[in-house]
Parts: C-alpha cells; sequence; structure tokens
C-alpha cells in the first residue's frame, strides 16, 4: 500500500498540473486527499471536517496579493492538514534540575528504544541525562538499555532484587547528588490491559513524583492511540507522547490525528530504528514533508545535533546548485553525520525525490571515502569544470585513485543529479515554503 505522503503528494501534483482551477478540479483534490487520509486510518469524522474546511476557505476566500488562486489552495490544504495534527510545536521544557521523566507503555511499543534515543537526544541538547532500569519483568531490559547507551556517555542504574519504586528512588538520589540535570525512569511494559498499566503507573507516580510521565504509543495502532491516550490523560496530571514507528507505519497518519484530537501533547516521534532516528513534533514540519513542501526547521535541527560546520552562505549556495566538484564530496562527508541522506534530503522542497530510488543515495553514502580519493586525483580544472573530463583523463583520474573507470563516472553522474535537484526545488509550488513558514 502506498504510503500517506505519495498518496498526497500525487494528489496534489495532479491539481498543479491542471489547466485551471475551478470547483471540479477542487472537488477532485478533495477527494484525493480523503482517499488518501481514510486509507491511513484518519477518523471519517476528522476526514469530513478537513474536507468541509478546506471547499469552504477554497472557495470563498480570496487569494492573498502575489498568490495564484492554485498556490491559494495548496496553501488551504497545508494549513487544514496542520490543524488536525496540532498546530503548536513540541518544546523541550526542563524547568528544575533533575528533571525527572517516569516514561511507560505497552509491551511491544519500542519503549527501551525509545528511551535511549531521547537519553541520547537530550545530551547532544547540553543535558547531563541518567536512565534508571527499573523495569523488574522483562530479563535483559537493563542490559539492552545499557548497550544502546554505551560509548555515548549516559549512564544506566539498576538494582537487583528490588522493586520498581525502590529501584526508581534510589536511582534518582544518585543522579541527583551527581549533578545531573535529566533523569529518565524506564518502567515495565509487560502489560497488554490498559486498566494493570494505568493502575502500576499510578502507584510510581504517587510514590515517585516524576515532574512528566511520557507515554510511548506505537504509531501502527492507528486510530486506537487516541484510546490510548485519553485513558492516560484521566490518570496522569502531566503527560505527553512519543509516537514510535513513523517511518513505516501506513497508520501513521491515524495514530497522529487521534492523538491530537485528545489534546494530548504530541512531544516526539520515531523516525527509525538508530539511535538518532528520533524528533520532536513539528506538525508544520510533518505536513511539510508529507506535501513535498519540505521541512527546512527539521533539517537545520538535524544539522545542528550532529555538530556540522556550514556557513549560512555556503548552505544557499548548496540549495541553489551552486556548488564545485569537490564541494559536493566535502559537503556529503559532512552532512553523513546528521543522518541518512535520503531522510535529510525528503525534508528539502525537492520536485520528484520520492521517486527517487533509494539506492542512488545509498550509494552515494557508501562511496564518499572513495569519491574523495577520486577528487584529490584531479587537477584544479578538472574539479572546477568536470565536463572537459574526456575517456583518457578518466583513465588517469581511476588509476591514481586506485578505483575503476566507472567509479569516476558514477561520481560525476551523480554531482550532476544533484545539481539538477536542487535546482528544481525553486519550481512549482514549492515556491510557497517562505510563505507557509512565516510566523
Amino acid at each position: 500500500m502506498p504510503s500517506l505522503s505519495e498518496m498526497l503528494r500525487k494528489a496534489l501534483s495532479k491539481f498543479t498540473s491542471a489547466s485551471s482551477v475551478d470547483k471540479r478540479v477542487v472537488e477532485e483534490l478533495i477527494r484525493d486527499i480523503q482517499r488518501a487520509l481514510l486509507m491511513a486510518d484518519v477518523n471519517v469524522e476528522l476526514v469530513k471536517k478537513l474536507s468541509d474546511n478546506i471547499r469552504e476557505r477554497a472557495f470563498l476566500e480570496k487569494a492573498p496579493p502575489g498568490i495564484s488562486r492554485k498556490d491559494h489552495v495548496i496553501k488551504v490544504v497545508y494549513e487544514e492538514l496542520v490543524k488536525l495534527l496540532g498546530e503548536k510545536p513540541a518544546k523541550i521544557e526542563v524547568t528544575k534540575k533533575p528533571y525527572v521523566i517516569m516514561m511507560v507503555g505497552i509491551q511491544g511499543t519500542g519503549k527501551t528504544t525509545s528511551i535511549a534515543k531521547i537519553a541520547n537526544y537530550l545530551k547532544k541538547k547540553g543535558y547531563r541525562v541518567g536512565v534508571i532500569c527499573a523495569d523488574t519483568y522483562r530479563p535483559g531490559a537493563h542490559e539492552q538499555l545499557r548497550q544502546l547507551l554505551d560509548g555515548r556517555g549516559i549512564p544506566v542504574f539498576h538494582l537487583e532484587k528490588a522493586d520498581a519504586v525502590e529501584i526508581a528512588r534510589k536511582g534518582i538520589e544518585h543522579f541527583k547528588s551527581n549533578g545531573f540535570d535529566v533523569i529518565l525512569i524506564d518502567t515495565a511494559g509487560r502489560h497488554r490491559s490498559q486498566e494493570t498499566l494505568m493502575e502500576e503507573m499510578r502507584m510510581l507516580q504517587e510514590k515517585v513524583k516524576p515532574d512528566e510521565v511520557m507515554l510511548i504509543i506505537d504509531a501502527t495502532i492507528g486510530q486506537m492511540a487516541g484510546a490510548h491516550a485519553k485513558a492516560f490523560h484521566q490518570v496522569a496530571p502531566v503527560g505527553s507522547i512519543i509516537l514510535t514507528k513513523m517511518d513505516t507505519s501506513a497508520r501513521g497518519g491515524g495514530a497522529l490525528s487521534a492523538v491530537a484530537e485528545t489534546g494530548a501533547r504530541i512531544k516526539f516521534i520515531g523516525t527509525g530504528e538508530k539511535l538518532d532516528d528520533i524528533e520532536l513534533f513539528n506538525p508544520k514540519g510533518y505536513v511539510g514533508r508529507l506535501l513535498g513542501l519540505g521541512d527546512i526547521e527539521g533539517l537545520l535541527e538535524k544539522i545542528r545535533l550532529a555538530e556540522i560546520e556550514v556557513s549560512e552562505e555556503k548552505a544557499k549556495e548548496f540549495l541553489r546548485g551552486e556548488f564545485s566538484l569537490e564541494e559536493f564530496v566535502k559537503q556529503l562527508k559532512e552532512v553523513r553525520k546528521a543522518g541518512p541522506l535520503s531522510k535529510l534530503l525528503s525534508r528539502l522542497p525537492i520536485p520528484g525525490l520520492p521517486e527517487m530510488p533509494s539506492d542512488a543515495f545509498r550509494e552515494a553514502e557508501e562511496k564518499i571515502e572513495k569519491w574523495s580519493a577520486i577528487i584529490q586525483s584531479m587537477t584544479e580544472d578538472e574539479r572546477r569544470d568536470p565536463s572537459i573530463l574526456n575517456s583518457s583523463r578518466v583513465r588517469r583520474i581511476a588509476r591514481g585513485a586506485g578505483v575503476t573507470e566507472r567509479d569516476v563516472k558514477n561520481l560525476i553522474k551523480q554531482y550532476k543529479l544533484t545539481k539538477k535537484l536542487m535546482k528544481s526545488a525553486k519550481r512549482g509550488p514549492q515556491r510557497l515554503l517562505s510563505k507557509l513558514y512565516k510566523p
């Protein structure tokens, strides 16, 4: 089944290719959006409400100066989807030190991995983070946490033959006395019934008194995520949500909208299996990526977390497609620190990117070191203007770098393709990006 993003982008692409904007074309766009959202398990009533809002605004609102009727409709779709998923971006609020967050979740939601991801995220934000393993039921929970955080400078506290409350209390005392800023408590996720889970959470909250309780929900359950969030909010006076498996779930739209409808704070979304695959939830950025309008804020956050040194001017040149072959390879090496290239580029407003084969990005990542050697074997003129490369030059470069002639040609091919993609980002409805992100 195609993803929600693929279906929405296809609907917008069909709309933007129409010769004119009339009632029939707008209604067809609304039907395509309805179909995409329903297939993503979004509630029928919410889909109807969204459709009515788009229809009303598209026909009655006057397009702002400088925006065409077609672009105005796209802007309306964007804004209504943002409203559907909750408009306010999540924030990290460490109001006291140590700030204690208790993590709860039903077994199988990816709770332990999510805790390690959040600990790593907060560590990169400059906080001293400690993790307490108070899961006394699952064998190996402590060892899993320790392995996940190995080498990250994030200690894990655990006691053998002690109950969850005692472990949590002593762990907090330990980290508090050592000057830690944030403490995460991993609790047992063995329960499959909501009532038992809530009872344990109530008891721990009463005894430990955490500053925040964070519920971890598997996005693959779709609309049921709303019921989980609602039951949680009836018990917990302080709460936030992390939705896991958002990268693989076709029902992610249903989970997000269902949780947002309860008024629960969606703080994080998990976007992959690696420790860095987590992000603060920003509805604007998320919807921008869904529609192919980009998520510049999210991309910059990724780059900041990876501590990549890229000047503002260099970044602008790169996005305009104005970069040399040498600069191309250099920036690829830097940007790779922030995560897989395909995920990072998906945050840019680049038309046609979803159709790009993932193998092309994977090849670029795997061959960066080889490409560096190729660059070193080139003359200044060849680096500046690869169009002068003929068969004899390619052969000489390949011998000097210890690679094949095909490797040299692949580098040139990837370089030209990337320049083309970056330049194409300035066309189409993606030019709305700057307008859409205005506060």
